[in-house]
């Protein structure tokens, strides 16, 4: 595979930003080589800068559910921008958008606009604290939500900790205030509500963890989360910022059937661009500026363009047997990927739920915890991707990423797909 513009592109790119990269994910230090610079995109496929051509599972990190450029968003964006990129000020398409949501989403009643997942849990967490009048969050090991100080904090040695900064830079007064237990363990949240009781203002949980592998919760954990914040009267939030319209309109509430008190959603709603959004009932939400003390604000929330994006794809979404039908191409490429092996392999896993999937290398039947994974497995998807990509397949350069499916994959896309995973496995697994 021909790299040199890409090289080319790094070596330049480092003189300007940290790393060479404005996201450190993106810089391929997880699988080795340079990061591949991305020229263009249509449908399922990606074109990097030396012209190489690939079938894309990474869909920009899951927001392209899709395809790449798909001609209702590019039509809806170009018309929007005519008139204009951003006023700050109101525009219909908040509303529109907005409508579109609430209609089809029965788990909240009101929402706000953001311009990031990181800014909607933030805000999130924020509004949960102004609502209880506590200051102490409980937030799991394993789930990711954003950069902002009090999250990035991960586990100390106990079943209960205030746990450590996962980045220099965040107070200790921040870690003080952010619980870190383990998810699936029922014992480690019942003691941390006894030890801190009346002191945890939320509870916050990936109810589809999938930014540490794909950690699916028993609903019965999600269910004992929503009953023992309920005794305690602190506020429950999923942070669907990934998992959001992306097994279901109604995300992983629906899906569950369980209400949260806040809800985090990014990726999907905006069709590609930067977006972001939290919601709840009409009465947590009346705390928020202006019309409570709980202050959030942003030049450019709700964003016409991103609006006009976002009512484009998601009224694709909400096409009969959408969710289903990329449910089966999914389940499809997996069976396939199976069929297509010439030898016994015990420890390789694909999980996943909806349109999402994650490559394992274990022989675990279920990974819920990040306890669970084994670090010196990621040595053999560092060859995977590699061989995966000199065979024009591209997933995100990390094993503890998951995999998208969008609608632009074809059938013929996850044949491909299938032939050169049993190729490129065969040489990850001597």
């Amino acid at each position: 595979m021909k790299r040199e513009k890409s090289e080319a592109l790094f070596e330049k790119a480092k003189k300007y930003f940290p790393g060479g990269v404005n996201s450190p994910v993106r810089a391929f230090r997880s699988v080795g080589g340079t990061p591949l610079f991305i020229q263009k995109g249509k449908g399922s496929h990606i074109w990097d800068a030396d012209g190489n051509e690939f079938i894309d599972y990474c869909g920009s990190w899951g927001p392209l559910i899709l395809g790449h450029a798909n001609v209702k968003v590019v039509d809806a964006i170009k018309k929007t921008v005519e008139n204009g990129s951003s006023f700050g000020a109101p525009t219909a398409l908040e509303n529109d958008l907005a409508e579109l949501i609430l209609n089809n989403n029965k788990y909240i009643q009101k929402i706000r606009f953001v311009s990031s997942g990181t800014e909607a849990v933030m805000s999130a967490i924020r509004l949960a604290r102004g609502y209880t009048k506590r200051n102490k969050i409980l937030k799991f090991e394993g789930c990711y939500h954003g950069h902002s100080d009090s999250l990035l904090v991960k586990a100390g040695s106990g079943l209960v900790t205030f746990g450590n900064t996962s980045s220099a830079g965040v107070p200790e007064s921040f870690v003080n205030e952010t619980i870190v237990v383990a998810l699936n363990n029922e014992e480690a949240v019942k003691q941390a509500f006894a030890e801190f009781k009346d002191q945890i203002a939320c509870v916050i949980i990936e109810p589809i963890p999938a930014n540490n592998g794909l950690l699916l919760q028993r609903k019965e954990y999600l269910q004992f989360l929503r009953d023992i914040c309920t005794e305690n009267h602190t506020l429950l939030i999923f942070d669907e910022v990934i998992n959001g319209f992306r097994i279901g309109f109604d995300g992983a509430a629906g899906y569950y059937k369980i209400q949260p008190d806040i809800i985090t959603y990014g990726k999907i709603i905006g069709g590609g661009l930067p977006v972001g959004m939290y919601g709840a009932s009409a009465e947590i939400m009346s705390n928020i500026s202006p019309e409570g003390d709980v202050y959030q604000a942003g030049t450019l929330s709700g964003n016409p363009v991103a609006m006009a994006a976002g009512i484009a794809q998601l009224t694709e979404c909400l096409k009969p047997k959408f969710y289903e039908e990329l449910e089966r191409k999914t389940q499809l490429l997996i069976d396939l990927i199976f069929k297509n092996f010439k030898f016994q392999i015990s420890n390789f896993k694909i999980y996943s739920i909806g349109s999402i999937f994650w490559i394992a290398f274990t022989d675990k039947e279920v990974v819920r915890s990040a306890e669970e994974i084994d670090a010196d497995s990621m040595k053999y998807f560092r060859v995977l991707h590699k061989e995966l990509l000199e065979r024009g397949i591209y997933l995100g350069p990390s094993g503890y990423e998951v995999g998208f499916v969008c609608e632009a994959h074809t059938e013929e896309d996850l044949m491909k797909t299938a032939k050169a995973f049993a190729e490129a496995l065969e040489i990850a697994m001597k």
